[in-house]
């Protein structure tokens, strides 16, 4: 691969390089580590991974694997960058475009600064309570049981907070659904005793 090409991975590309000196937070800082992050993605030619101009291609190109290992890369430099709240959101990505989409309904959802009068703060307030809301009402029915725990938290959390608890139950739903196929493990023993007798 020419050292030109997206896929082309330096020997210094390594999923432990910290590309951004500030790890991203929450809302105060959003704008400053996004900026920040695509600055130094553009600079290792990985921009495209987030963006999807470098293409994931069919599992039978022989650049599918390179394209894996890449998207690894950029996911994982990302992880590097945020704080632990925000880690646990994201640890389950797999793929840099999409954690791109987070960035941008992220950003959406970030609020202007505040000028600290009361009425600015209960301003702000209700505002992250309605982006709280708004993150709420669009999750799908099946998580009708974790919505209505986030509701019942006092205080209610940030959406970034709400945005980790929803990421890990999905995540214990994923481990429950693989787990699903795998027997109990006393039934693994039964039937391995049974075929000593």
């Amino acid at each position: 691969i020419d050292f030109n090409d997206p896929m082309y991975l330096h020997p210094s590309d390594t999923p432990g390089a910290n590309l951004v000196a500030k790890q991203l937070t929450g809302n105060d800082n959003y704008g400053v580590w996004s900026r920040a992050m695509l600055i130094a993605l553009n600079a290792k030619n990985k921009f495209g991974f987030i963006d999807g101009t470098c293409a994931k291609p069919d599992q039978d190109s022989p650049l599918f694997h390179q394209w894996e290992r890449c998207n690894a890369i950029v996911v994982s430099w990302i992880m590097n960058t945020v704080s632990k709240e925000l880690f646990t959101g994201i640890v389950y990505s797999t793929d840099a475009q999409f954690l791109r989409q987070l960035w941008d309904e992220y950003a959406s959802l970030v609020t202007l600064p505040s000028c600290g009068c009361a009425t600015s703060k209960a301003y702000l307030e209700h505002d992250q309570q309605q982006k709280l809301l708004q993150f709420l009402i669009g999750l799908t029915d099946s998580y009708r049981g974790i919505r209505s725990q986030i509701l019942m938290m006092n205080p209610l959390p940030t959406v970034g907070q709400a945005y980790s608890l929803i990421s890990q139950e999905e995540s214990h739903r994923g481990i429950i659904a693989r787990g699903s196929n795998v027997p109990n493990v006393p039934d693994v023993f039964y039937s391995n005793t049974s075929n000593y007798k």
